[in-house]
């Protein structure tokens, strides 16, 4: 029987990742933690995951097979405060390594990011193997990441699969911290105010995923034979690529009036490092990847849920 631990379950990605792996698994079968817990259904604890003794215990007791392991400080967060963002972002990726190193877990998935690019990463189509030189803490151990998963992979026989996540879309969870956060916010300000001020250009294009593809991309990797995940480092995954003016336009659709200003702040800079559209064709070739939602798909079932 395989029991999954989602580490960091209340985040943008955790809160929906907990219920797809419940109906897969059954409910009892996934343990929930977070440093804060209230919101999140039994089984749930509250865990500090810098804390590997107490993950370790838990991991015990509770027989866990597989960690996700989503506990991040993300990019725009993590430039306030960068020693702290390498050394949560990287130190509890070291407890879940070692604990699966040991034979405590048989799978693990950490997510990487469109942050691990760069300025010299090209910007359109970004293929699965690229200069990498991240301009952003968040990037920079994202990157590390990678690569340290892959190190376990070769040198101790760790399954640890990985995706870049690009920009995710959702409506359940409020966004924490991250560049591609205006993309959720948009929706927020035109159902109060029918206007929105954006903190990146109108023509700052960017990659984006709505939620439901990556959970299912997520699934997907975690599901596919081991012969078949020749990425030990991290997975391309594309969903949509659009613009903010864009994204406007879409959701005029809805909203005919829908005023935007653009007031660009220090997001902008690390978004114009980061790549606007990515080739995924290593994922699709792999383990059959392959989006569901364009952009209008995606505007629709955010405005009908929020």
């Amino acid at each position: 029987m395989e029991k999954a631990l989602v580490l960091g379950a209340a985040g943008q990605i955790g809160t929906e990742l907990v219920a797809a792996l419940r109906a897969e698994l059954g409910h009892e079968n996934v343990v929930a933690t977070d440093l804060h817990p209230e919101k999140l259904e039994a089984p749930c604890f509250a865990l500090n995951a810098m804390d590997g003794e107490a993950l370790r215990a838990l991991v015990i007791e509770h027989e866990i097979t597989q960690v996700y392991h989503l506990v991040a400080m993300l990019s725009a967060t993590g430039e306030k405060m960068p020693e702290k963002a390498w050394d949560l972002n990287m130190t509890t990726l070291f407890h879940v390594l070692n604990l699966a190193k040991e034979g405590l877990l048989k799978r693990v998935f950490w997510p990487s990011s469109i942050a691990a690019f760069g300025p010299n990463t090209p910007a359109l189509d970004t293929p699965q193997y690229s200069p990498m030189d991240p301009s952003t803490v968040y990037g920079i151990s994202k990157l590390a990441g990678e690569l340290w998963c892959q190190y376990y992979h070769e040198k101790f026989g760790v399954d640890v699969r990985s995706l870049r996540y690009p920009g995710l879309i959702s409506w359940k969870t409020l966004p924490g911290g991250g560049t591609t956060d205006y993309a959720i916010d948009i929706f927020h300000a035109a159902r109060r105010e029918n206007a929105y001020t954006s903190f990146l250009g109108a023509d700052t294009r960017l990659p984006m995923m709505h939620m439901d593809d990556a959970i299912r991309a997520t699934l997907m990797l975690m599901h596919a034979p081991t012969e078949c995940v020749k990425v030990r480092t991290s997975y391309n995954v594309s969903g949509v690529d659009f613009t903010p003016s864009e994204l406007a336009d879409s959701m005029r659709r809805h909203y005919p009036t829908l005023s935007m200003d653009y007031a660009p702040d220090f997001r902008q800079a690390i978004a114009a490092s980061w790549p606007q559209r990515m080739d995924d064709a290593q994922a699709r070739a792999d383990w059959g990847w392959t989006p569901r939602y364009s952009l209008d798909a995606m505007v629709d079932d955010m405005v009908a849920h929020i």
